[in-house]
């Protein structure tokens, strides 16, 4: 009996992070590839809440059925967020190592931060849109750090 009393005690118990409520918060540094120096380099996070249910529709084949998304692009803007500068990837000279390092330094801080103020770094995904050719002089490289903490 104790053995089984012990096991559903220890199952029990397993358990319990399954049920555990769960918040994220991504936060997002767009860093300029754009030759010269011309481009702008920031981390970005919102400080507002959206619900994409308010923005999402669902669309069908049956046309008496299907309802278009009417809302309105202003009402997803988020207008208060937090906005820190960082250095482009190139200047006059070229790439600048020197600047990917202080941005390295900036994004470290906002990271530690964030695990200081009770967040988990869970993902990170990045992406590049680099320049397409002669004439094109457009490029960003954009990552996502995902956060979690238990809700509060």
């Amino acid at each position: 009996m104790k053995k089984l009393f012990l096991l559903l005690t220890i199952s029990l118990l397993s358990f319990s992070d399954v049920f555990a409520q769960v918040e994220y918060k991504v936060i997002t540094s767009v860093e300029s590839i754009v030759p010269n120096g011309l481009g702008r380099s920031r981390i970005v996070s919102a400080l507002d809440e959206r619900d994409y249910k308010e923005f999402t529709s669902q669309r069908t084949d049956d046309k008496e059925t299907d309802k278009r998304n009417k809302s309105k692009r202003d009402e997803i803007r988020v207008k208060n967020f937090e906005e820190t500068k960082l250095l482009n990837f190139y200047n006059l000279g070229g790439i600048r190592f020197q600047n990917i390092a202080a941005n390295d330094a900036v994004i470290t801080s906002k990271i530690n931060t964030m695990i200081e103020e009770g967040w988990e770094l869970a993902f990170v995904t990045s992406a590049v849109e680099s320049e397409g050719g002669k004439g094109d002089g457009k490029g960003i490289f954009i990552t996502r750090y995902i956060f979690k903490r238990p809700k509060q």
